[in-house]
């Protein structure tokens, strides 16, 4: 007795759910086992594919390849000892400065409710603002704890984290170096209609996802500063890198991080927050509507539903690390699916490239 198609689909997806969420599971143990060591790789393999353009540009110039990476790692150092010297001391500080006032703005968050409280008590308004001073206690309480306890190991996450950049810069070096024969011997242990589509689909999911959120990141960063400057909003430059930092996770990262500096303004003066606010909506809509469009595009062509699961299923696996990757990687399994589903017997397998696309 055969068995009909539709009979025969439904044993697959019946089969495939499980064996998917298996396989799932199985990578959120791996990862927590090793999520340092497999964190410094992977950010070190999204550097080493960012700077590999540049590496490229220079080797169109008659340089080797030996030469051009390390003319590029010498100037990603230098970029980073400028930064190091300049930038990063400034946003520490105001990140400290910040911390250190969190208690001082929730009393005076706890003192403007009252205020709103009174004002509602004398226009007869049914307004109760007292479970929400009871919990700016609570965070005050735990804020001060946490302060106390940051404070120590401090120096010692500082020291790590310094360490772990030299571990990604030194690892994105060899990557640029040797990682296109490792690629290789991995990719050719694929069978032949999947090794072609994923690699098209790899590079150029990654290429336009973390080039354009990148600039987006930079350009909102960027604008936003003199603007807060000119308001003057305290921190200016920590919130507004905050938001700009925020810009790479797609989908939910602009609304996180705009919310999140709009709270902490709020806890402080109620008119400036609400130009924040206004300021920052309208430089990201002015961002989704004109800039980001040209960058983008419908590289992904994933539906917005399937791309908030992916960042869901991504923070859960690998964290803050997961939410980056989730909606490239995802993007690369349809494109790879599409292809490998329009390939016909016969006919050699083609995938669709937007011009400007990396070669293979």
């Amino acid at each position: 007795m055969r068995r009909s198609p539709s009979l025969k689909r439904l044993l697959i997806y019946g089969l495939g759910a499980p064996i998917i969420a298996l396989n799932v599971g199985l990578v959120t143990i791996v990862f927590h086992y090793f999520q340092h060591p497999i964190s410094i790789l992977g950010i070190a393999a999204i550097l080493a594919f960012l700077l590999n353009y540049l590496v490229k540009f220079f080797e169109r110039a008659r340089m080797t390849r030996a030469q051009a990476v390390i003319i590029v790692l010498l100037a990603t150092l230098t970029l980073l000892v400028i930064l190091g010297v300049t930038l990063v001391p400034i946003v520490i500080d105001q990140t400290t400065q910040l911390l250190s006032k969190m208690p001082d703005w929730l009393t005076a968050s706890q003192e403007n409710l009252r205020l709103f409280e009174d004002l509602a008590r004398k226009r007869r308004l049914p307004l109760n603002f007292r479970v929400v001073t009871e919990q700016v206690n609570v965070n005050i309480q735990n804020m001060l704890q946490q302060f106390a306890s940051g404070a120590v190991g401090f120096a010692g996450t500082l020291l790590s984290g310094l360490l772990d950049l030299v571990l990604v810069v030194v690892l994105a070096f060899y990557m640029l170096l040797y990682g296109d024969r490792v690629w290789l011997g991995l990719v050719n242990l694929l069978p032949a209609n999947i090794r072609l589509p994923l690699t098209v689909s790899l590079r150029l999911n990654f290429h336009y996802f973390f080039l354009s959120q990148i600039l987006l990141a930079i350009f909102m960063a960027v604008i936003l500063t003199p603007i807060f400057l000119i308001l003057k909003v305290p921190f200016a430059l920590l919130f507004s890198i905050l938001i700009g930092i925020s810009q790479l996770i797609p989908f939910i990262g602009a609304t996180l991080g705009i919310g999140l500096v709009t709270i902490l303004v709020l806890l402080q003066n109620f008119w400036l927050a609400v130009q924040v606010a206004l300021v920052a909506i309208f430089i990201q809509q002015l961002k989704d509507n004109l800039i980001a469009p040209r960058l983008l595009g419908e590289f992904i062509g994933l539906n917005p539903l399937w791309i908030f699961i992916a960042i869901l299923m991504g923070f859960e696996i690998a964290g803050l690390l997961g939410t980056l990757v989730a909606v490239p990687i995802a993007g690369t399994i349809k494109g790879t699916f599409d292809a490998i589903n329009n390939y016909k017997p016969g006919n050699q397998m083609s995938v669709n490239i937007p011009n400007g696309s990396p070669p293979i």
